[in-house]
């Protein structure tokens, strides 16, 4: 045996004796790529924010917010109210094209660094020093679905990791009993489905968890039907019958994985529902007392982002209320649908802004606002809005965020981003420096490319960055 054990010594080895030594270290190798505490000292970026961002709640307007009604004001829109237009508009999603359609609401200053803000918004107006507005966005996509993708997961078409999921596997997650990617179902998930919210060819364990904030416990049969130690039991089961070389792939861990998640989701989930720890106060602040009833609804989706975060949830998406009919697609009654809708939001996510800093958790939160894209300057009909993708507005707030500041510019009708004009690609890269990631190190080896969020695009949106 010692015989064996000196054969080669002092000389090289060959190399089918090489390939026999390491063959399965390989696989090792490969594993590693897909450890995402590992991960993370991978994608610093080499210039780092004066603050990091741990978390990331994502204030999703679905259907698309006017910019020229929220955060964009145009008075040139006053002047020509009911004209043709002045300059030449590019083909809409449903091609109605009418006139000049002037903002039904009054544009005021909001703080201290007067940021103009719509009636629309009162609540988040008051909040302007916090907000970074961003008025030159633009999306390669009219159509809500496709426009969904992109803004989601940084392409187009279905199939790609979504945002959430590239955090968590960037950056892992704080709270081994909570997934790190939660989205918030308020009765409205958007165009193109959970597929907005999937891992694509990322391990299944990065997806995000979809909860229901109207729910107490917050998912349907989260109380176990067995006792701890029998679930435990089979999950110990589980992981013996699929240990050995099935253990290599990537998708058995990752279903492994997701069953010690719901496992551990069943103690502390009920926890997060649970709101009676809130003071009145706090539950007003949110609008849970308010008279409409999406407000409450969306109240209670902000009060859960706050209270998902202390836990140490990587990555909160909230989605629109139901409010019995469209979300922010307002192709008609664009006063009334707009109305409800801000309605719904405002008091929430000020309250929000409000909390997070009191508590000091504005300084390791990026909070962002935006649709997938904005709406045109001209009616659609009589009082509606078609989709514009050419330019329109979102804000940032929270930890690295230069607060009371305006970004960009679109023209004089608020059609096209004519100053600074950035791309959804452009926002994925500045959130991730954001968190510490430079954008184009957060990579997945997928059809043999090294495949990230911001594709082969993405600048930094320099403006916002403190």
């Amino acid at each position: 045996m010692s015989g064996d054990h000196n054969k080669g010594a002092g000389r090289p080895w060959s190399r089918r004796e090489m390939l026999q030594r390491t063959a399965l270290g390989f696989g090792a190798f490969a594993m590693t790529g897909l450890d995402p505490l590992k991960a993370a000292s991978r994608v610093l970026g080499p210039t780092r924010p004066r603050k990091i961002a741990k978390h990331v709640i994502f204030l999703y307007m679905d259907g698309g917010v006017s910019q020229v009604d929220s955060f964009d004001p145009k008075p040139l829109l006053d002047k020509e109210d009911g004209k043709p237009m002045g300059i030449e508009m590019p083909a809409t999603q449903f091609d109605d094209v009418g006139t000049v359609l002037k903002s039904p609401w009054k544009f005021k200053p909001g703080g201290e660094c007067g940021t103009p803000v719509s009636d629309l918004f009162p609540h988040i107006r008051d909040q302007a020093d916090k907000l970074a507005v961003v008025r030159s966005m633009t999306s390669n996509f009219s159509e809500h679905t496709f426009a969904n993708y992109f803004l989601h997961t940084g392409s187009g078409f279905q199939g790609r990791p979504s945002m959430g999921a590239w955090w968590v596997y960037g950056l892992g997650s704080e709270n081994e009993n909570l997934p790190g990617y939660i989205v918030l179902d308020g009765g409205l998930i958007p165009p193109g489905g959970l597929d907005c919210f999937g891992s694509g060819f990322i391990p299944a364990e990065f997806q995000a968890s979809v909860l229901r904030p109207e729910r107490a416990d917050l998912l349907p049969n989260l109380k176990p039907r067995e006792s701890d130690e029998r679930q435990r039991r089979k999950l110990d089961l589980l992981r013996e019958l699929d240990s050995g070389p099935l253990r290599l792939h990537p998708e058995v861990e990752a279903a492994i994985q997701n069953q010690e998640t719901a496992f551990l989701m069943q103690s502390e989930v009920p926890a997060v529902g649970d709101l009676s720890s809130e003071t009145d106060a706090t539950k007003r602040l949110y609008g849970l007392d308010a008279e409409y009833g999406p407000t409450r609804s969306y109240g209670r989706q902000c009060l859960l982002a706050r209270r998902l975060i202390e836990r140490g949830v990587r990555f909160v998406q909230l989605t629109c209320a139901s409010l019995g009919h469209d979300r922010w697609d307002q192709h008609q009654n664009l006063e009334s649908g707009h109305g409800d809708n801000a309605r719904a939001v405002d008091q929430p996510i000020a309250g929000l802004l409000k909390d997070l800093e009191s508590r000091g958790l504005l300084d390791e939160t990026l909070v962002v606002f935006t649709g997938e894209f904005g709406r045109t300057p001209v009616a659609q009909g009589r009082n509606g809005r078609d989709h514009d993708p050419h330019g329109f507005s979102l804000w940032m707030a929270g930890a690295g965020v230069r607060g009371g500041t305006i970004v960009g510019a679109t023209d004089d009708y608020g059609l096209h981003a004519v100053e600074d004009p950035y791309e959804i690609h452009d926002l994925h890269a500045t959130m991730l420096h954001l968190m510490g990631i430079d954008h184009t190190k957060l990579t997945v080896r997928h059809d043999s490319r090294d495949m990230r969020l911001t594709d082969v695009h993405g600048k930094l949106i320099e403006g916002v960055i403190a």
